[in-house]
């Protein structure tokens, strides 16, 4: 009986303990940092369970329906997360410690994220502190020197966007079209976001992080992250504004009316020493030297002005227990540096709100409204100041034929070409009116709270141009005139996307596994219109300038309208999976397809990344030295859509042949069709990841090796003389990057950064099908040539050996007799050695890529002082300085004073400059590196310096100083080395600029 009854009273209280320990009990809460500093936002989750709360504005949270010996943890970015497990306590404080390093471990992966430790690819993340130091219209300037293996060109036209390239050159096709992904939103160019608006930029530089983006990836990724606001947290409200100005720098002195006059009698030309003597007669003889006419016009400082610039953004963000919201507005205003309607002007609205709809459902809206005007530059008047002579004054008032105003004409001196660049720049008005409205939602479903959800985007952009150039009526005498004309057009593109993603996520044991598949679909389309028409009446009134007050006969072959479509579907998937935080695997496929092949619309395109971290062994778990060290390897291949579509055309010509004594009429019939596939990008990536000293000295090195297989080329058919694009060449880019920071709290009140970064480059064209082995491009008096073993877009000639100084030196060369040289004449490298200058001389003069580009960037802050400088450099890269071998087609111009200093002028005085005669030989005007120059330069990109107001009195409060471009040095006889394409005929400028900001927080 007593058994019996210890039995069951054990029993009783099994199921006793069993009922206390189900019971379910609401618990609150406390998260505040170690100053007791309450933390709103902060997320308090059960695990493993849907249970969850957001702290309040006073960091307090409630959790209901929990049980005994559950466990939740709390995350608070900035902060270590913390786990606490509930036991009979119904009220916890829980006090977080900071983790400085989080900030940079999450970092934004395609369609989802991924922690820093556990990449295998080469990502690279630039946040918003860094980006917003730029005084800019487009964001990518920002990055300019601060992401290894990325060349930024500068634009200096307002509204205009830089070069962006990725990993050097490959594909003939659009070769810098980057892939733009703003909040999981696919986009060709960004020139509608504003730095203030964005939180974060990532570069997916190797085939394996890029990859799940497929077709459009093939050039490169850049993730950028717009912020947004915070759950339980007041609005909180920012203005930041900047104003300044633009100034151009190293401006190119050209051959001043003294220099010019010398080079005239030098140059053994009597038209040349007459037009000096009309000079003279018109305008009067110089005071200081007689021999030398009175005008001494400096074009580049006429047709140049300072030009301003200024930013204002005003924005709320913030949020409540179940949504979060950011809305701002931006306006932005620049003026061009060329004096005339020069100018670009925009305005934002934005807004980015989250909900959730449920504890497992969430929606989310974002979308842009950007209307900007752009009015583009005449950048003939680029070309015209470097040739006008500096004899002629930009006004004359002896020109009366010129109407409505008296502007010189170097023609009335004897001249062939008016040269004077006023007329282009007065008389034209090009504008552009860029109106684009930006959308997307996503609907997110958690299947399976914290392992399984579903979210499908769509998102819409839609971008409307409206194009009008407005050339205006002028004469300038000597049957120089212009009827007007107006050129309109309107062109509208509409890119639709629509994603869905299924995300799984799990932790067992020493397992981290996520893997996701995907579906998208794409459409893109385009509709462009324009027509010409001439002789306007009412010119004088802007009102009139639309194509109803022209000339009816004048539309004649004048008007056009072309329509385009694409569409795409894919299907991918990836696999994230890592194990003790030591071995690490990600892998991913995907299936693309694209109308624009009509031969093989399916590619398939996988890649894999491996990582291994090594400080993780137990070998290395006593160490001192090593924090963190990581070895990655990857491999992928992305297919490039971004190509021209297959296309072709039916020919049939009419021809006449002999037969004995009788001529024959008849026609032949091709066929020339671009039945293209994809070009195929496969990229081998190895890497290494490693922090010593407390983390404070970080090292990041990649090596790859880049190839562009079936890359499509322009392939001659000669039968119909004409080229076509096909599928027949390997191109490949290879190089290293190597970057280092310091980052070190000295006390509460002083901290530093130092960071560096070096990248290198080979490019070249390792296949061609076709028998020459190469292909031509340019034009034939500046041949660039892509040949097998040599760079894309090489510039092809002769190589300078040195000038002829004396009448003996030529008498002693066979080659220099034969082609009847004189001293002053340049010396080539006759490479075969048969004693003839001929084409077989010719040989790669060099490329417009960069062999090396660098960077580097020192950070200070002291108490409520902060300073920053950035530099930036590259080498190895050459220019073909167009505008002066343009002397080919016309001599009888002005020319830059370091021809005019270095010439040859006597023996001894130059073995690298002709002589202003030679300047005139054909012989000399050959393209040859005399004409190609280094492009090699060093830049302080930016210098910043801040003071911010802590005062309970006034909202925080930063002022600011930047200074983006105040110094750049280099040998290069232009304004600036950054030339996109390696060309520079009529490059414009880029300048210097100088801002005064102002940043408050309420």
């Amino acid at each position: 009986m007593k058994v019996k009854l210890f039995l069951a009273s054990v029993i009783l209280m099994v199921f006793s303990g069993l009922s206390y320990a189900q019971q379910s009990k609401t618990i609150n809460g406390i998260v505040t940092d170690a100053n007791q500093v309450p933390l709103p936002g902060a997320e308090v989750k059960v695990i493993g369970k849907s249970t969850f709360s957001v702290t309040d504005f006073d960091g307090n949270f409630t959790l209901e329906d929990v049980e005994i010996g559950d466990v939740f943890r709390v995350t608070f970015l900035g902060f270590s997360d913390q786990e606490i497990e509930i036991g009979e306590s119904d009220n916890y404080s829980v006090v977080l410690e900071e983790d400085a390093g989080q900030l940079d471990e999450v970092v934004v992966v395609g369609y989802g994220t991924q922690k820093k430790r556990d990449l295998t690819g080469s990502i690279v993340t630039v946040d918003s502190e860094e980006i917003e130091k730029t005084p800019t219209a487009n964001v990518m300037q920002s990055l300019q020197g601060k992401v290894s293996g990325v060349q930024i060109v500068s634009a200096g036209s307002p509204g205009d966007s830089p070069t962006v390239r990725v990993r050097g050159l490959g594909t003939f096709q659009d070769a810098t079209s980057v892939l733009y992904v703003v909040d999981g939103v696919l986009y060709d160019n960004i020139d509608f976001l504003n730095t203030k608006d964005i939180k974060s930029i990532n570069v997916l530089k190797d085939a394996s992080s890029s990859a799940i983006y497929g077709v459009r990836a093939a050039n490169g990724v850049v993730l950028i992250e717009t912020k947004s606001g915070k759950k339980n947290q007041k609005p909180v409200f920012e203005y930041d504004g900047y104003t300044g100005i633009q100034r151009a720098q190293n401006v190119v002195k050209m051959a001043n009316a003294e220099q010019f006059t010398t080079m005239a009698y030098e140059s053994g030309s009597d038209p040349d020493v007459q037009f000096i003597m009309n000079a003279m007669q018109r305008y009067g003889r110089s005071r200081i030297n007689p021999n030398v006419p009175a005008v001494n016009t400096d074009w580049y400082k006429e047709v140049m002005r300072d030009g301003f610039m200024q930013s204002h953004s005003i924005g709320v963000s913030g949020g409540a227990e179940k949504i979060t919201y950011s809305v701002g507005t931006n306006y932005f205003e620049q003026e061009g540096i060329l004096d005339m309607k020069n100018e670009y002007e925009r305005f934002n609205i934005r807004s980015k709100v989250d909900v959730d709809l449920s504890d497992r459902f969430k929606v989310g809206v974002n979308s842009v409204f950007s209307n900007a005007t752009k009015y583009t530059p005449e950048n003939s008047a680029w070309f015209k100041a470097y040739f006008a002579v500096p004899i002629m004054p930009v006004m004359d008032s002896l020109n009366t034929d010129a109407a409505p105003i008296m502007y010189s004409n170097a023609q009335n001196l004897g001249y062939r070409g008016t040269q004077n660049p006023f007329p282009d720049m007065e008389y034209n008005n090009n504008r552009q009116k860029i109106r684009k409205i930006l959308a997307s939602i996503y609907l997110q479903y958690d299947i399976i709270p914290e392992k399984l959800d579903f979210k499908t985007t769509y998102s819409h952009n839609l971008t409307a141009l409206e194009e009008r150039y407005v050339n205006l009526p002028f004469t300038l005498g000597n049957n120089v005139e212009r009827i007007s004309s107006i050129t309109r057009g309107n062109n509208t593109f509409s890119n639709q996307y629509w994603d869905n993603i299924l995300t799984y996520n799990d932790e067992f044991g020493n397992h981290d596994l996520t893997v996701m598949a995907g579906a998208s679909y794409r459409d893109e389309a385009s509709n462009t219109f324009s027509a010409t028409g001439r002789d306007i009446a009412g010119i004088s009134l802007e009102t009139s300038w639309y194509l109803n007050f022209a000339d009816p006969e004048s539309f004649n072959n004048s008007v056009s309208e072309i329509g385009r479509r694409y569409y795409g579907i894919s299907y991918f998937g990836r696999i994230a999976y890592n194990y003790d935080d030591k071995y690490l695997l990600y892998g991913t496929l995907r299936a693309d397809g694209s109308s624009k092949f009509t031969r093989d619309p399916w590619g398939y395109f996988p890649s894999v990344g491996l990582g291994w971290v090594i400080s993780e062994e137990n070998f290395l778990s006593d160490n001192s030295a090593v924090d963190f060290l990581k070895l990655r390897a990857s491999w992928g291949k992305l297919g490039n859509d971004n190509v021209g579509a297959s296309a072709g055309s039916n020919t049939i010509n009419v021809i006449t042949v002999p037969f004995g004594d009788t001529q024959y009429t008849g026609t032949t019939a091709t066929s020339v069709f671009s039945n293209n596939t994809w070009e195929i990008i496969e990229e081998k990536n190895f890497g290494l990841d490693f922090e010593t000293f407390d983390n404070k000295l970080s090292l990041t090195a990649d090596y790859y090796i880049r190839d562009t297989k079936n890359a499509i080329l322009p392939v001659y058919i000669p039968i119909v003389n004409t080229f076509v694009a096909r599928n027949s060449g390997t191109i490949r880019n290879e190089g290293l990057e190597l970057s280092a920071s310091w980052n070190q709290q000295v006390s509460d009140d002083f901290s530093f950064s130092i960071g560096a970064n070096f990248t290198t480059l080979k490019n070249e064209a390792t296949y061609i099908e076709n028998e020459a082995g190469y292909i031509d491009s340019g034009s034939a008096e500046f041949r660039q040539r892509t040949q097998v073993g040599g760079p894309l877009f090489g510039f092809y000639g002769y190589e300078r050996v040195g000038v002829y100084q004396n009448q003996q030196q030529i008498d002693n060369d066979p080659i220099a007799v034969a082609n009847d040289l004189e001293p002053g004449d340049l010396i080539y490298n006759d490479r075969n050695g048969d004693g003839v200058i001929d084409d077989a001389d010719r040989t790669i003069l060099g490329s417009f890529l960069p062999d090396y580009t660098y960077g580097g960037n020192i950070g200070v802050n002291y108490k409520n002082w902060d300073f920053s400088m950035n530099f930036y450099g590259q080498g190895g890269n050459k220019i073909l300085n167009r505008k002066r071998g343009e002397i080919i087609f016309t001599q009888d111009t002005n020319m830059d004073a370091d021809l005019a200093i270095n010439r040859w002028h006597g023996e001894g005085t130059s073995n690298s400059y002709p002589s202003s005669a030679g300047l005139r030989k054909a012989w000399n005007q050959r393209l040859s590196d005399f004409w190609v120059e280094d492009g090699d330069f060093f830049r302080i990109q930016n210098i910043q310096l801040g003071y911010t107001i802590n005062s309970e009195r006034l909202p925080q409060t930063r002022l600011y100083m930047t200074a983006e471009r105040p110094f750049t040095s280099f040998d290069y006889n232009g304004f600036s080395p950054e030339v996109p394409n390696g060309v520079d005929r009529q490059t414009y400028p880029i300048p210097a600029v100088y801002t005064v900001g102002l940043n408050i927080k309420i």
